[in-house]
């Protein structure tokens, strides 16, 4: 059966990227939603909109689970669609700790394998079997404002959001053709990453108090909201032509 348009999503089980799997989905649309867990709510509506609905779970943080993930998209993505998107949003923000007590390697390589390694390989597989086609294609990093100003505990965090703004920049750089990026910055969000923020200790995370009033105050966003937010710039002419860019200016 033929498609429209062919949407690749990762981190899909909650908050912000499953919010955006469920708004993308119609009768035009096939969605590649990639999470560690599974989203039932996320096939019933696809049945629901009469969408196209693959999903995997795969755990992006290891080598394994990124190579497994790119397999399964070379033999699925369907070749004939017009538009193509890919939407790196799976990320985490652990470990926070200061900088002397950065002890655990194996946390620190699946951030980085998550949040940037993951990314640059799921950019590769769907450039490489999209080269061929004549099909617009658009590649989303969900990056952060932690990659643009550091941020005392989260020295993996923001290292792995600058690595991925600058890894985006080097892809507009070498000019594939058909194909617009944007390393983004989403915003505040009332997301799992949030909650996780929130416990961390005052000794690793200094500025911890300003996230508690964010929530405290309601200041943050809804996932919903950025999403739909997010998928409208996405979707928009201007798409693109800020490589670093951040969704609040667009609000």
């Amino acid at each position: 059966m033929s498609t429209q348009r062919v949407v690749i999503i990762t981190g899909t089980s909650k908050g912000l990227g499953a919010a955006m799997a469920q708004q993308v989905l119609d009768a035009n649309t096939t969605l590649f939603a990639i999470a560690r867990s599974d989203n039932p709510s996320l096939a019933a509506l696809a049945h629901q909109q009469g969408a196209t609905l693959h999903a995997l779970q795969a755990d992006l943080s290891s080598a394994e689970g990124v190579q497994t993930t790119q397999e399964w998209l070379q033999h699925a993505l369907p070749r004939t669609a017009q538009h193509y998107w890919l939407i790196n949003n799976a990320g985490t923000v652990e470990p926070v700790a200061q900088a002397n007590q950065l002890n655990d390697a194996l946390a620190i390589q699946h951030a980085l394998q998550l949040n940037v390694g993951s990314a640059i390989a799921l950019c590769a597989t769907l450039l490489a079997a999209t080269d061929a086609s004549a099909a617009e294609r658009r590649i989303l990093n969900i990056s952060s404002g932690a990659g643009r100003r550091s941020v005392a505990g989260w020295g993996v965090y923001g290292a792995t959001k600058a690595a991925l703004d600058f890894y985006t920049q080097t892809l507009a750089m070498e000019n594939h053709p058909r194909l617009r990026c944007a390393s983004l910055a989403p915003g505040v969000i009332d997301s799992h990453m949030q909650s996780v923020i929130r416990q961390q200790k005052v000794s690793d995370f200094p500025d911890l108090q300003r996230f508690l009033n964010l929530h405290a105050e309601q200041q943050l966003s809804s996932p919903e909201e950025t999403a739909a937010h997010i998928l409208r710039h996405m979707g928009s002419d201007v798409f693109g032509s800020t490589l670093l860019d951040d969704i609040r200016r667009y609000l």
